[in-house]
């Protein structure tokens, strides 16, 4: 950064490379100055030649053009990043007739042949439905699967058990031959000492076999103190005062615990530990689920997962060298059921899209067909649908200034093939639909979340398709935030007011829609009206907290996307508006409920209180009926809550219901997620987050 070669904040972080060019990011959004395709050749790239650059001359000989449109003909491809897009495109053009666009692409990614890889990664085409999703391809499982090792306290567990435990009860079981009048080491029987010695010979064998365990060594344990006496007895010195009475307490205590050797109940406790000592271990149970996924595609989702995690089959008992009939451990299915391919909706329902930002992950997925449907050529479509996928994938940059992440059609290649693109009533219904698709998915699916940012900008995307101007907003940091929001906040305003003026929404949050300042005004009169509701506190303007409260009157304000999806995208719950509203107050409950024991409950508390703003919101429309039998409703889900929940949070519904009620609100009564001092839900102030 102090050279010049990073520049953290901009859209062109490193120094000598294009917007396009996609950068290594680490966590924050700072770029590394690494290219994400640079680095050293990959295989395919290896195959072909020994640097980048005689990679992408190859590609532009005869024999290298007729592989790239095989490639493209077949599909037999894959992109790792979106620049492996670039001679396929090239590839496209040139077979098209278009000369002189292949020229202008390979004019402008030419500098950088070689830097980056702009050849597609060869594998066999996959026949998979492009309806179906899946957050990990089956390569991924069989990877995460075949680096399973040995779980060495597992492997520890298992050698006391099968090993030190069967011999410790022999050892005990010697001992208590010599028992006399209850007494232990009363009187030693005819060849005693003979069996004790071969004992703690064999002991000396089984420890340099087995060394796991050290327990046994240990001289205050069961087994030491056992062995201890016996090797007194043998050596032929007896047993002193302090170890004979170390040893009649150890052994009245191991008898008292699990029984005498060979006794009922002993017998059971050591076949049920034998039982579960016998279980393979799941790095074992792993290979065997390995070989079951080897078959399958390895680029795409797995259809029928159950299939995958039956117990071990005869054959592959033999194979792997495990019980058949074993059955496969949850921590393996869980691994194969990150993979399941279906529909969004059947996942969601499935529980494998646990939160709004899993689903982001897959919305590419989707979306990416819907983008690509406009290019009428099947070849075409089916690359830049696959350049979707893998941009889709680019990690956003930290960017200041209100600057906007890199958009794919500023991609040279894309932008080169943008004239054979058809945007047609077809594809902009399609692009619709499935704008609201995925709208009534985040909506149904996680009603108490903000809609996270990496799907704001595919419904963006989507939104343009469909030719929809849409002020779609993000969720913004409060680190960076630099008090100034770009124009289409105000416009999300005033869209949300004409769906919640005069509303129960309205008045909760104190709003008039109808006072925002006018679209033509500009954002400094939204900055000013923000920073005014906000009320931060003079020593805290500019803090991360004070930051934090200017962001929520904005989210307030805008509603954070709800009221753009609800009004002119057209999205409809499945089970109603009173009812998803309950089912956020299901949230907000288990959230409070979480407080007591979070070690940094401030996220939390926002989180509640983003929670509680969809509440309102969904009580607020038209379909959603009178408020107020609702908030009784409510209080009853509220009555089997925890006391401390309670506490919490009747407050709050007590103030909802007055507003309901037609009464008004003081400043301290609404419940927001950022403040500078003590949370009204955190009775204790907290270190601030």
């Amino acid at each position: 950064m102090a050279s010049g070669a990073l520049t953290i904040g901009s859209r062109t972080p490193v120094a000598g490379l294009p917007a396009w060019v996609t950068p290594e990011v680490l966590r924050g959004g700072f770029a590394t100055g690494t290219p994400a395709a640079g680095g050293p050749l990959r295989p395919h790239e290896a195959a072909v030649g020994d640097d980048r650059g005689a990679v992408f001359v190859h590609y532009l000989t005869d024999a290298g053009q007729s592989e790239l449109c095989s490639l493209l003909d077949d599909g037999a491809y894959r992109l790792e990043f979106a620049e492996q897009a670039a001679l396929l495109t090239v590839a496209w053009l040139l077979r098209s007739g278009d000369r002189a666009g292949a020229l202008a692409l390979l004019e402008e990614i030419g500098p950088y042949a070689g830097q980056l890889s702009f050849s597609p990664v060869p594998e066999t085409a996959s026949e998979q439905d492009p309806s179906e999703v899946w957050r990990a391809d089956a390569g991924e499982v069989r990877q995460v699967l075949a680096d399973r090792r040995e779980n060495a306290r597992i492997e520890t567990m298992r050698e006391a058990t099968t090993v030190w435990n069967p011999f410790a009860d022999e050892l005990l079981a010697l001992w208590l031959e010599t028992a006399e009048g209850g007494v232990v080491a009363g009187a030693f029987p005819d060849g005693w000492r003979e069996r004790a010695e071969a004992l703690l010979t064999r002991y000396e064998e089984l420890a340099a076999r087995h060394t796991r365990c050290s327990r046994h060594r240990k001289p205050k344990e069961n087994l030491a103190v056992l062995r201890a006496a016996a090797h007194e007895v043998v050596r032929g010195d007896g047993l002193t005062p302090r170890r004979a009475g170390l040893l009649r307490s150890v052994v009245a205590s191991m008898v008292a615990r699990r029984g005498r050797p060979g006794s009922p109940e002993h017998a059971a406790l050591r076949l049920a530990q034998a039982r579960v000592a016998g279980m393979p271990g799941h790095h074992l149970l792993a290979r065997v689920v390995v070989s079951r996924v080897a078959v399958l595609d390895p680029a795409v989702g797995i259809r029928d997962v159950a299939a995958l995690c039956v117990p071990v089959r005869e054959a592959e008992a033999r194979d792997h060298r495990v019980p058949a009939g074993t059955p496969i451990p949850a921590s393996i299915q869980r691994v194969v059921r990150r993979a399941t391919a279906g529909r969004v909706d059947d996942l969601i329902d499935a529980g494998v899209l646990p939160s709004a930002e899993v689903l982001a992950e897959l919305v590419p997925q989707l979306a990416a067909e819907t983008n690509a449907a406009a290019y009428p050529d099947p070849a075409l479509r089916k690359l830049m649908a696959a350049t979707y996928r893998a941009f889709r994938a680019r990690r956003s940059l930290l960017l200041l200034d209100l600057q906007h992440q890199v958009r794919l059609s500023e991609l040279p290649w894309v932008r080169a093939v943008r004239p054979y693109r058809e945007d047609t009533d077809d594809t902009r219904g399609e692009a619709g639909a499935t704008l609201r698709r995925l709208g009534e998915l985040a909506v149904d699916g996680f009603p108490a979340t903000l809609v996270p940012n990496p799907l704001v900008r595919e419904l963006a995307a989507l939104s343009r398709a469909a030719d929809l101007d849409l002020p779609w907003v993000e969720e913004l940091a409060a680190d960076i935030f630099m008090g100034r929001f770009s124009p289409k906040f105000l416009r999300a305003a005033h869209l949300a007011g004409e769906l919640l003026a005069g509303s129960l929404y309205a008045r909760y949050y104190d709003i008039d829609f109808a006072a925002l300042p006018a679209p033509g005004d500009g954002s400094a009169a939204f900055d000013a009206l923000c920073h005014v509701r906000a009320a931060v506190p003079r020593g805290h303007r500019g803090s991360v907290a004070g930051n934090g409260m200017v962001i929520e009157q904005a989210q307030i304000l805008t509603t954070h996307n709800l009221a753009t999806l609800v009004r002119p995208v057209g999205v409809s719950p499945t089970r109603g508006w009173a009812e998803q509203a309950r089912r956020t107050f299901a949230t907000v409950l288990k959230s409070a409920e979480r407080i007591e024991r979070h070690p940094r409950p401030l996220p939390l508390v926002k989180d509640i209180a983003y929670a509680w703003r969809h509440l309102v919101f969904f009580l607020s429309l038209p379909g959603a009926g009178d408020p107020g039998p609702l908030t009784g409703e409510l209080r009853s889900d509220l009555a089997g809550a925890p006391p401390g929940v309670r506490t919490r949070i009747e407050p709050v519904l007590n103030g909802l219901d007055h507003v309901a009620r037609g009464g008004r609100l003081t400043e301290g009564e609404r419940l927001l997620g950022w403040t500078t001092g003590a949370h009204r839900l955190l009775p204790v102030p907290a270190t601030r987050d």
